[in-house]
């Protein structure tokens, strides 16, 4: 029996160059996120936002559009190829970046961010649709670990680089030049060196009969509909711990802007470690043993985290070890939650990467904002926020498992 040829085999593009350019169009989004959380609080009181928590909007308003973009993005994609919608993409990603730069007031400010939300929703229904389109099972788990290891190499960054624009140029509309900056260079990269993964004979045309089909394809999967509703719930705490961090470190902590990103980066580094274990680790022990176990470990740390707060009150070690350990599980959730929602929607993938980002995104920005919202000089409330989203995901898990936890049940790699 001869052996399959690699996804990859007859693209000029290597497998190290494809995950990193799968990853970097990934972290757009992470970018438009990350880059400008140290200026948060000083871009509100410039454009006059109306309360301090308002200018938690800059994040939520943009992760709404990125996820109800998705819901589009994916049949046109399907439709028209990866490539030639990227490439639109990309452009609108570039303008409505430097359209923030322009605003004068905080709801266009808002209004540009909700734009610049809606083109970075397509990077990422294209980056996973490149991905399906090429691996399957754990295969396709293990390059979605990878790409998420170097993904992850951005929120580490990010606001440091934000911050020391901000010193350097003290303008808060420098940081936005950065997200302009990084578009282009996606733009030009993906141009010549991303191959075209849906050829002309598997592209689905757009009308209401295929989408509706489509779509319905993803409701009616048991593991693509469970897993989908499990990442937007446990995806939630971590819209709220972005929204919220530059107050816990700054108001709680007293930290100054330079030492909230080295934390943030300390937080962000230990779930890149854990993605990056779990791309070594999941071929071996499967997407569910480890992401359920995972979900578990999730829940206990932040319950453990809530009990240390109320009895001893806010310590920066304490919280930065126990955090560390929360989030370091979503490292081996994310990927494989994914894969395990996109693996049996193969023949609609970029319909299917549309709904699930649609829905996931939605979700976790709209329980997240709730959540951050809840923020009140204390972390205790966004703390026990984290507690019930961990214990409804798992639930949730536990029911499209049909009541049975930890089963291999993957295929193995393409």
């Amino acid at each position: 029996m001869s052996a399959k040829p690699h996804p990859l085999a007859g693209h000029s593009i290597s497998t190290p160059e494809f995950v990193a350019m799968t990853a970097c169009l990934m972290a757009l989004n992470a970018l438009a996120i990350d880059v400008m959380l140290p200026a948060l609080s000083r871009i509100a009181v410039a454009l006059d936002a109306p309360s301090e928590n308002d200018a938690q909007y800059i994040v939520l308003v943009y992760m709404i559009g990125f996820g109800i973009s998705q819901l589009f993005w994916g049949p046109i994609t399907d439709r028209f190829g990866r490539k030639p919608v990227l490439r639109v993409v990309l452009i609108g990603y570039v303008v409505t970046a430097l359209g923030c730069t322009l605003s004068d007031t905080f709801n266009a400010l808002l209004v540009w961010r909700l734009m610049l939300g809606i083109f970075a929703g397509g990077t990422r229904v294209i980056a996973v649709s490149v991905v399906r389109d090429l691996f399957v099972g754990r295969g396709m788990a293990r390059i979605m670990s990878l790409v998420m290891t170097v993904f992850m190499v951005v929120p580490i960054l990010a606001p440091m680089i934000g911050a020391q624009i901000m010193n350097v140029i003290d303008l808060w509309q420098s940081t936005f030049g950065v997200l302009a900056t990084g578009g282009l260079i996606m733009l030009f990269w993906s141009w010549f060196r991303l191959p075209e993964t849906r050829p002309e004979d598997r592209r689905t045309p757009i009308n209401l009969k295929a989408v509706s089909k489509a779509y319905w394809t993803v409701f009616k999967t048991r593991e693509a509909l469970g897993y989908m509703m499990a990442s937007g719930v446990i995806f939630g705490a971590l819209i709220a711990y972005i929204s919220a961090s530059e107050q816990i470190y700054t108001d709680i902590f007293k930290l100054s802007a330079e030492q909230f990103t080295l934390c943030f980066a300390i937080i962000a580094g230990s779930m890149s470690v854990a993605t990056f274990s779990n791309s070594r680790l999941v071929e071996r022990l499967g997407q569910r043993l480890i992401s359920h176990i995972a979900l578990i470990g999730f829940t206990v740390f932040a319950l453990i985290l809530v009990a240390q707060t109320i009895i001893f009150g806010p310590n920066l070690i304490a919280f930065m070890v126990l955090f560390s350990l929360v989030f370091m599980n979503f490292g081996f959730m994310g990927p494989n939650f994914n894969s395990m929602a996109m693996e049996p929607l193969g023949e609609v993938a970029g319909y299917a990467s549309g709904v699930l980002g649609f829905a996931s995104t939605t979700m976790a920005a709209l329980i997240g904002g709730s959540i951050a919202h809840q923020y009140n000089g204390s972390m205790v409330p966004v703390l026990w926020g984290f507690v019930v989203l961990g214990v409804v995901a798992f639930l949730i898990v536990f029911i499209t498992e049909r009541f049975k936890l930890f089963a291999p049940g993957e295929p193995d790699a393409t």
